[in-house]
């Protein structure tokens, strides 16, 4: 599709913030008013709680749930909070998903800490599971060789696995956990930073080796993918909220946040979206908000945290949520979001909605809320 056309029909297909004879000014000026932001956050929610996808101990609804718990936090809305509990007990009986040794089927432990730490009568044997999956974790190599040389191989991972095991220590008061993380935090980073790119490959495939294997985009770039640094940043800052202020490697954790958010900040595009791939936008003309998402919260959080300078980075986080809202339509459906996948793809479109999407989303507005 041409580019020149595109990006009008986007600005035609995307519903906003705005509403009747309003000007776009006033309209997003109504995206930073709290009672906008808390009804968008329960409208999303429920929303999506109607229309349910994937199986609920799985790494999509592990993302809405973070969102979700999220959302209550800020809204208190007794639906939230009874569509998580009902997740947690009543269809996974506080229970991870099925693989012990993958990340993916561990991040949906971290809304089982977050609900059992509000819990007045609380019980740790609702977290028993959790603790059982963990330890086998920790104890046995992972059982797969391939690409998957280290426990945590692919970038995503860094939001699903960490702060996972970061909330359970804290919780019952077990260090192991932390150090844990760290380990294998390291070996992901080590695996797959970039060090000059201040972002992170999705795996071995996309990290370049000097041979037959290599791969590039389209205008010669390598291949950084937009959800995947999403879900990084958007980890860094769910370990970041838990970690003491004097935890021994809490300056690495923080260091690595702010080059990235530095990193992330410059690619952002007119429209306040980010692209698919990160280094080559021109080829993925259309935002992606699941990726989009994350950086919104993860920069939002920052500033409110002092970590970021605000000066530097209320626009991007501002713009980057007027964008998100236009890609919600009148029912609450978040669209725009890339299908599950391990890349950058153009598969997508405003009627393109996954879990993860709307738990981006929801992540989002619970931080820009608190922006002054």
């Amino acid at each position: 599709m041409n580019v020149k056309i595109f990006f009008p029909v986007l600005l035609l297909i995307l519903s906003a913030c705005t509403s009747g004879n309003k000007s776009q000014a006033d309209g997003e000026s109504k995206c930073f008013d709290k009672k906008y932001i808390k009804e968008v956050l329960n409208k999303t929610a429920e929303w999506q709680v109607a229309h349910p996808k994937h199986r609920q101990d799985d790494w999509t609804n592990g993302a809405f749930y973070a969102g979700m718990f999220a959302a209550w936090e800020t809204t208190k809305s007794q639906k939230i909070y009874d569509a998580m509990m009902a997740m947690a007990r009543d269809s996974n009986n506080w229970r991870p998903g099925r693989r012990w040794y993958h990340a993916d089927d561990h991040v949906i432990c971290q809304t089982y800490v977050d609900l059992y730490r509000t819990e007045k009568n609380r019980k740790q044997e609702t977290l028993q599971a959790t603790i059982d999956t963990l330890n086998k974790f920790i104890a046995e190599p992972y059982p797969v060789r391939g690409i998957e040389i280290v426990k945590w191989w692919w970038c995503d991972a860094l939001f699903m696995g960490p702060p996972a095991m970061v909330k359970l220590g804290l919780a019952i008061g077990d260090n192991r956990y932390l150090e844990y993380a760290d380990i294998y935090y390291k070996e992901c980073y080590d695996l797959l930073y970039n060090r000059d790119e201040r972002l992170f490959a999705r795996d071995l495939n996309y990290v370049i080796k000097g041979d037959s294997t290599d791969r590039y985009e389209a205008n010669g770039k390598r291949i950084f993918w937009s959800r995947g640094n999403g879900w990084v940043l958007g980890g860094l800052v769910r370990m970041l909220k838990e970690l003491p202020k004097d935890y021994p490697n809490r300056s690495f954790y923080e260091q690595l946040y702010k080059d990235m958010c530095a990193r992330i900040a410059g690619l952002q595009q007119e429209d306040g979206l980010w692209r698919a791939s990160l280094l080559d936008p021109e080829a993925y003309p259309g935002g992606e908000v699941s990726g989009s998402g994350f950086f919104c919260y993860s920069l939002a959080w920052g500033i409110n945290e002092g970590l970021l300078d605000a000066a530097t980075y209320r626009s991007a986080a501002e713009k980057a949520w007027i964008a998100l809202n236009k890609c919600v339509n009148e029912e609450g459906r978040v669209g725009w979001v890339q299908p599950i996948g391990a890349d950058p793809r153009r598969n997508f479109s405003a009627d393109s909605w996954e879990v993860y999407g709307t738990g981006a989303f929801l992540l989002a507005g619970s931080e820009i809320i608190k922006m002054k």
